[in-house]
């Protein structure tokens, strides 16, 4: 069954922070969506890239060559194997993720940010 998703309603039925939540699946991918709040902890993935799509506030992406500042209605592509290292500037951040559902949160590292098995909203 086909259906559509309003993101203010999606982003307003849950409040932690980093903790990715499935929004709908396309192939091998999954839309996500998470709120954003202070840095995330470094780390890469091996085999996946990631899209960030900002629908609300400001992420900075760290990177090892210089950050990214990404606002509301812009996006980013992180290519599979770059560090990066995700932060919310001035307060929170509603991001919107299309990636692998193969793809763990925190990719090569293993930290309290880890989320293994997400929940569907």
């Amino acid at each position: 069954m086909i259906e559509k998703v309003n993101l203010a309603d999606a982003f307003a039925s849950f409040s932690d922070h980093w903790s990715p939540k499935i929004a709908g699946d396309i192939n091998d991918a999954q839309v996500k969506l998470a709120k954003f709040e202070g840095k995330f902890d470094w780390h890469h993935h091996d085999e996946e890239d990631e899209l960030f799509l900002v629908v609300k506030g400001t992420m900075r992406m760290g990177l090892r060559t210089g950050d990214i500042d990404v606002g509301a209605g812009e996006f980013i592509i992180v290519p599979k194997g770059v560090e990066h290292c995700p932060e919310a500037l001035d307060g929170e951040c509603q991001v919107l993720l299309l990636e692998p559902k193969s793809i763990l949160n925190t990719g090569n590292v293993e930290t309290d940010k880890t989320v293994r098995d997400l929940d569907r909203i």
